[in-house]
């Protein structure tokens, strides 16, 4: 079985990677700062790159962190067909409210389907949702 590269990172180089941005954007700042004490204005310029670059890194991370998060809930829920809200929070080690979210988001993309529609929300059952008798292929990227 060949190991996706998002398995050879380890929990500290995932840790590190988020670290990353902030400390850019704080780079640029002093940079962009000690620039206009000087009346150097290519660092000027510089540092407001670096601090538009260190967004655009942080608000990637939070979108591929959303798109992890719904990756590991879609293959807890194929695994296990009918598994609560409750039974998924716990199996990837997240918030019930975080993975209600995921959940629903799958649900409303059409990839899983709601078993229990009546249960309170924490006991929702869900399972992949089929087409024609057969889980819904989707298209790969």
């Amino acid at each position: 079985m060949v190991r996706s590269e998002e398995e050879y990172l380890s929990e500290s180089a995932i840790r590190s990677a988020r670290f990353t941005s902030p400390a850019l954007f704080v780079l640029g700042g002093l940079n962009d700062w000690a620039g206009q004490t000087v009346g150097d204005y290519l660092a000027v310029s510089t540092g407001l790159c670096v601090c538009v670059c260190a967004a655009g890194l942080f608000g990637d991370d939070l979108l591929q962190r959303g798109y992890r998060s719904d990756r590991a809930v879609l293959a807890y829920v194929a695994a296990y067909p009918g598994a609560t809200t409750r039974q998924v929070a716990q199996a990837v080690r997240t918030s019930e409210r975080l993975a209600s979210r995921n959940l629903d988001r799958l649900t409303d993309d059409g990839l899983l389907a709601v078993a229990s529609d009546g249960a309170p929300w924490a006991l929702r059952s869900h399972h992949l949702a089929l087409v024609g008798g057969e889980p819904k292929q989707t298209s790969s990227p």
